[in-house]
């Protein structure tokens, strides 16, 4: 059973890497990896970089693992 991310997240537009981390969806570093790496899309708002809701429910689906028995 994969998780039903939707409704794990809280419904916002754009998270900021802290609130991401805050999740406890990414550590600040490795959100700025996968950035920097083009797996995930982010958004610069002023000097500060946000990766939406619907970005971060992709990513946890593309990167859930069925139980392996």
């Amino acid at each position: 059973m994969i998780a039903d991310y939707k409704n794990i997240i809280p419904n916002k537009v754009l998270f900021n890497l802290r609130e991401v981390e805050n999740i406890g969806i990414l550590k600040i570093d490795m959100a700025k990896k996968l950035i920097v790496n083009g797996e995930i899309e982010a958004v610069r708002i002023g000097n500060k970089l946000h990766i939406s809701r619907d970005v971060l429910i992709k990513y946890l689906e593309d990167n859930t693992m069925a139980k392996v028995a």
